[in-house]
């Protein structure tokens, strides 16, 4: 088994609606394309930033398939599976085998707080839905409220299928330890990118990558090359945006939309309700962190 293939930029894939608040396949499938042009090394479906929790098991299967029209057999695609019951998420798993994906992805149940056993046979049970496709574990503590640790990791490495983690814990001395477990490890916060490859991750898959996907994969390049100085204030640039992303009243989601759309990019609608919408205040604060882009990129790339 080829672990190889798990690496570079993975833009966690953004939930695309229409004007009613439905899927929009056809920008699920213009979005696709977009990513795909600016060099990114595959996608992350179904997470967070695709609003997994707020979508329908038949409304995440639709927007895999139309996702998979355009990428498969083209980047790597993992598709984000889990949901709040085992059964859900083992048919979300097995659609996405059935698709051909390169792996599916899971967090650890939310809301009850549960033994390791108990997380381990969740995600094993998912895993075994999809006996022919790549397990990631998701760790993500600071939204599931629940953390990975070492015995809980060794639990689940006894699956030959599971060979990696999603690590979206702040700690980047998390990606050390799971690496020492002999997992294939993603850094997930997007502000520390080049501390986490420092650390041994083996790319990134991030929520801000779609919206400013070259900064990132010039970030890539030049830590793959070396070239740490020079990719540091490209990092430190990403996270300025991220903060200016961050000062609306408008969830980050809608924000990130919003600048997509300055950026020539396809239209995906807003971030589904509860989310909170852009607001008329929000919209100067997009336009700023879209000229934040269009300058870094001109200046770095």
């Amino acid at each position: 088994m080829s672990l190889e293939k798990y690496q570079g930029i993975i833009p966690a894939f953004y939930a695309c609606y229409d004007a009613e608040g439905n899927i929009d396949t056809t920008a699920v499938r213009a979005l696709t394309r977009y990513l795909m042009e600016k060099g990114v090394n595959g996608l992350y479906v179904g997470g967070s930033s695709g609003e997994c929790i707020y979508q329908s098991v038949s409304e995440r299967k639709l927007v895999l398939e139309h996702v998979m029209a355009e990428a498969k057999g083209k980047i790597v695609i993992i598709a984000h599976v889990a949901c709040n019951n085992t059964a859900d998420s083992r048919e979300l798993a097995a659609h996405a085998e059935s698709l051909g994906v390169d792996a599916i992805a899971a967090i650890p149940p939310i809301y009850f707080k549960l033994p390791n056993h108990a997380i381990a046979k969740y995600w094993n049970d998912i895993s075994d839905a999809a006996p022919n496709t790549d397990f990631i574990i998701y760790n993500i503590p600071q939204l599931a409220g629940v953390s990975l640790n070492v015995p809980l990791l060794r639990e689940m490495l006894k699956n030959s299928r599971c060979v990696g983690v999603k690590n979206s814990s702040m700690p980047v001395q998390d990606i050390q330890m799971w690496n020492d477990e002999g997992a294939v490890v993603f850094n997930g916060p997007d502000e520390q990118l080049l501390s986490g490859l420092a650390a041994g991750a083996c790319g990134g898959i991030g929520g801000t990558y779609g919206v400013m996907p070259e900064l990132y994969v010039k970030i890539w390049e030049l830590f793959q090359a070396g070239k740490y100085a020079e990719a540091q204030p490209i990092q430190n640039e990403c996270c300025r945006i991220i903060y200016k992303m961050c000062s609306g009243r408008g969830n980050m989601y809608a924000m990130i939309k919003q600048i997509i759309r300055l950026r020539g990019g396809p239209d995906c609608g807003s971030a589904r309700l509860p989310l909170a919408q852009l607001e008329e205040s929000d919209l100067p604060i997009a336009k700023e962190a879209a000229d934040m882009i269009t300058a870094a990129i001109e200046k770095y790339c």
